[in-house]
């Protein structure tokens, strides 16, 4: 079972409601000069002036917080370039490319467009570790102290930014223009972040594509469409006879597939589609997926049967990542459609995953409807319970109902939860053999936190 005690940082930067402390113009502000501060600090001098990049997605928040964080980082003598409405890895893809600092992202990512966040990755493109985050939260506790007078950085616009990005992931595929000739395939842009980059991605490599949702008009991210509702790029693909169908979140660094049927592919099966394919081609190192503690049970079996295993992290994609580059491994996700092929980016990047997945489709001549077969999941019973605190979860009354549930599962399941890092949640997974069961025991276990800590 996991808690939150930190104030600022989630699992996967800050996040809220936009213009509303903590994502105000004023404490934005006083971010980007904190963390200015911090990164030059941490970096070792050397030539040229430094400097940083930031991207963000089309909500209409985007614009003040984007002002204002920039105007910290110059404050501090930091030159910033700005990449403009970009997706999320491109901007990781940017820091390393121009040796900057840090790589800040003004995205609230699948949330709906009144929310926004800040997320940052270091110099080498990896979002931060907890050591670095947990000092930038410590720093923004403190006021700055200025003594005398400091240089001044520069606010400039990065040039081509979505072109250079859009030529970075085609080229990692050799930039084939007919690697998807003759595919037709639907595209659900979300109304974010990827609203040209992904449709021109996928053209360049040769495909047909009908774009949906692509026209970002601030208010609309996310709304009725994206990854968060898959039911919508399902319709997609069965009303314009496409192939198969793409849907990303706001910020572009997730995706799912929908195959011929009409049927959407959650994370666990696209996972489980592209180890195997990995495997037998010979490029998943250590024949090794890293999943989530969210994952189903049902992947690890489909691995073992392979010759492979399952190595799991804790939710968020950092921590996927952070477990890949421990054990030098090569492909990793979330069933929320987070991949990381690490061959190929930094961090979770949605067209990434989709075109490096198309590939292994299309090399292995079977249709997507009929690869999704490699994975016969358990039976899971999800349960989201709005809180009004996040009190450690050891001193709730539920937590005695979680140990009685682990006890009958015995090895033949599992009981997970843990506190959105993003959202004033809790999150419950029961996965066993009896649907039923679990799903009894879920609602009651929902029950019981509502009553103590529901808000």
């Amino acid at each position: 079972m996991e808690s939150s005690s930190r104030r600022y940082f989630g699992t996967d930067g800050i996040r809220g409601l936009a213009n509303v402390f903590p994502l105000t113009a004023e404490f934005a502000l006083h971010i980007g000069a904190v963390a200015g501060e911090l990164f030059l600090e941490k970096t070792p001098g050397g030539t040229g002036s430094p400097c940083v990049v930031i991207g963000r997605d089309p909500r209409e928040s985007g614009d003040f917080l984007e002002s204002a964080i920039a105007a910290g980082f110059a404050s501090r003598g930091i030159r910033v370039y700005l990449a403009g409405v970009i997706p999320t890895p491109a901007v990781a893809l940017w820091t390393r490319e121009l040796g900057a600092l840090c790589g800040v992202v003004i995205s609230a990512s699948h949330n709906p467009y009144y929310d926004n966040g800040i997320k940052f990755f270091g110099p080498d493109g990896y979002k931060l570790d907890d050591a670095v985050e947990e000092e930038l939260e410590q720093r923004l506790e403190l006021p700055i102290v200025r003594s005398g007078t400091a240089p001044v950085g520069l606010i400039v616009p990065l040039p081509e930014a979505r072109e250079r990005y859009v030529a970075a992931v085609c080229a990692g595929v050799g930039d084939d223009p007919t690697l998807f000739a003759g595919q037709r395939i639907a595209l659900d842009a979300a109304n974010g972040a990827s609203f040209e980059t992904s449709r021109s991605i996928l053209e360049i490599l040769g495909a047909e594509v009908i774009s949906f949702y692509d026209r970002p008009d601030g208010i609309n991210i996310n709304a009725h469409c994206g990854c968060t509702h898959p039911e919508v790029i399902e319709s997609l693909v069965r009303e314009s006879g496409a192939d198969l169908g793409i849907t990303h979140d706001g910020d572009a660094d997730r995706m799912l597939l929908c195959d011929e049927d009409g049927s959407v592919l959650d994370g666990d099966e696209i996972m489980a589609v592209a180890a195997l394919a990995m495997i037998a081609e010979g490029t998943l190192r250590k024949n090794t997926l890293v999943a989530t503690v969210m994952s189903n049970a049902g992947l690890d079996e489909a691995l073992v049967r392979a010759g492979g295993r399952v190595v799991r992290a804790a939710v968020g994609d950092r921590h996927v990542i952070a477990e890949m580059r421990a054990g030098n491994f090569s492909f990793g996700g979330e069933q929320s459609g987070h991949f990381i092929f690490h061959d190929h980016g930094t961090t979770g990047d949605g067209i990434v995953a989709a075109v490096q997945v198309l590939r292994l489709m299309r090399r292995s001549g079977e249709r997507l409807a009929d690869l999704r077969r490699v994975l016969t999941k358990f039976p899971q019973a999800q349960r989201k319970v709005r809180v009004r605190e996040k009190r450690s979860l050891e001193m709730l009354d539920a937590f005695g109902r979680v140990r009685d549930i682990e006890q009958t599962l015995g090895g033949a399941g599992r009981v997970l939860v843990r506190y959105s890092g993003t959202e004033p949640l809790l999150r419950i997974l029961i996965e066993g053999r009896d649907a039923q069961w679990i799903e009894d025991e879920a609602d009651a276990l929902a029950a019981l936190v509502t009553a103590e800590i529901g808000g």
